[in-house]
């Protein structure tokens, strides 16, 4: 993390009390903006905050176990740890990531719906500062909405050639970096869950920092 970097909870101080989407405003806990490492390399992308995220301003935050069998499902906190880039230790709301940026497309949650295509466009100016100031090498666009979104605004690749499962853990070139996307975690299969998680190691150990400090996108 920057040495300079106070805080890994909204580092850019952008607006908690924000307004732009007043169905919003109603429901939401809190505004969840990003978190993590300022000076990351890989930069994850979700729809929208998850319950638990709406609750503790964390986006991506899950509780441990929510399946109706008991059994633990994959979280992305759970395959960071595992690929050595978030202290299992470290608390829920405040997870100790390291070279990596958790966002969303909204900062926002409604509990009964998806954000509508306006709310997105009401947020997309602080995602994109996000990826400017971050400049990432590696953008993982998680779930099918975050992929459409950002395959259309950085990548050259048709829209209608990006969908998911069929991109899961697939390299994308993109205008700078690459896009590597995932199904979303409590969505995958055990395989998908492994079949991710291995292309990531090999792209870690990999020379993928060949872009930064390009900032034209």
């Amino acid at each position: 993390m920057d040495a300079n970097q106070r805080s890994r909870s909204n580092p850019y101080g952008m607006d908690e009390e924000c307004q732009n989407c007043p169905a919003l405003c109603e429901t939401r806990t809190q505004v969840v903006h990003g978190y993590g490492d300022v000076d990351a390399d890989f930069l994850f992308v979700g729809e929208r905050p998850s319950e638990r995220a709406d609750q503790l301003g964390v986006p991506f935050a899950e509780p441990a176990t929510d399946r109706s069998d008991g059994e633990e499902g994959a979280t992305l906190r759970r395959m960071l740890e595992r690929l050595g880039l978030c202290d299992s230790t470290s608390p829920p709301d405040a997870p100790q990531v390291e070279n990596v940026y958790l966002t969303n497309l909204t900062r926002c949650r409604d509990p009964d719906r998806r954000p509508t295509a306006d709310e997105i466009g009401n947020c997309e100016p602080y995602l994109n500062a996000e990826i400017r100031m971050i400049n990432p090498e590696i953008l993982v666009p998680v779930g099918e909405r975050a992929l459409a979104e950002l395959g259309a605004t950085y990548t050259t690749t048709p829209v209608d050639e990006l969908s998911l499962p069929a991109a899961h853990a697939a390299r994308i070139r993109g205008r700078g970096f690459e896009l590597v996307p995932m199904v979303a975690p409590r969505e995958q299969t055990d395989e998908q869950t492994q079949v991710w998680l291995e292309g990531f190691v090999d792209l870690m150990a990999s020379d993928y920092r060949q872009t930064k400090g390009q900032r034209d996108r």
